[in-house]
């Protein structure tokens, strides 16, 4: 490990001046160079022309919320990426390394540790592999290269909306998806929470109709009440579906 962070540009994205001040001076005695951005917007900018080795990133940013900011330097191959947030849930780290950041650190933290997770960061250096191309779940197969699903190798004709939360959900197979991640990340910042149910209800359809009697593993696309969906295989005995709706 690096023993400073001298004449390292980071960049700090958070809207808190205390929490902005008190990162600035840690990473300042590491001789580090430091701006700081206070919301997503300014940060993208920032980020643009600065160049920074490393961003410390909050989540909620006024303008730019910080996954959507993420998730765009992702899309274009952006510098390394620290998520410093209270928001603390297994899901929310979940999220946050899905859409591709080097580490998670939760408020209240020590800024010590924070350096030092910096200093990891950069000091491996290498980015990460690469994701897989496709998904595979009980006769699902999703081609996210070609932005296409198959299920029992038939073709499922899906919109964009669709192929998306699709996508999502299948990531997190068996594991609560919330209506609020649906919308954000799959419908993007101009949805509602409720504008998610028709899409999710064409998707069932499209599963339910692509799904083959006799398959020993059936999708089941399942409604958890006031909360979310969750996308299960179901095993049938001796190959015959089970037929319980949801």
């Amino acid at each position: 490990m690096p023993q400073s962070l001298q004449n390292k540009r980071i960049l700090i994205a958070e809207d808190e001046p205390d929490i902005a001040a008190i990162l600035q001076a840690f990473f300042a005695r590491e001789q580090a160079q430091v701006l700081i951005s206070p919301n997503g917007a300014d940060a993208l900018q920032a980020a643009q022309h600065w160049r920074p080795d490393l961003v410390l990133l909050d989540i909620n940013l006024p303008q730019r919320d910080g996954l959507s900011v993420l998730a765009e330097w992702r899309g274009r191959g952006g510098p390394p990426v620290i998520i410093v947030t209270a928001m603390g849930e297994d899901v929310d780290r979940l999220l946050g390394f899905r859409l591709g950041c080097d580490d998670y650190v939760v408020k209240p933290f020590n800024p010590l540790e924070v350096v030092a997770r910096a200093k990891a960061v950069l000091q491996r250096g290498a980015p990460a592999a690469p994701p897989p191309s496709r998904l595979h779940m009980g006769g699902l197969s999703i081609d996210l290269e070609a932005h296409t699903a198959t299920l029992h190798g038939a073709a499922l004709n899906l919109t964009p909306t669709e192929f998306r939360l699709l996508h999502l959900l299948a990531e997190r197979a068996g594991r609560l998806v919330t209506r609020g991640q649906l919308v954000e990340i799959a419908m993007g910042e101009d949805a509602f929470d409720k504008s998610v149910n028709p899409h999710i209800s064409r998707l069932r359809q499209k599963l339910e109709d692509g799904s083959k009697p006799g398959q020993r593993q059936q999708l089941r696309l399942v409604s958890v009440q006031r909360e979310g969906y969750r996308l299960d295989v179901m095993e049938t005995a001796r190959g015959v579906p089970d037929v319980d709706s949801v």
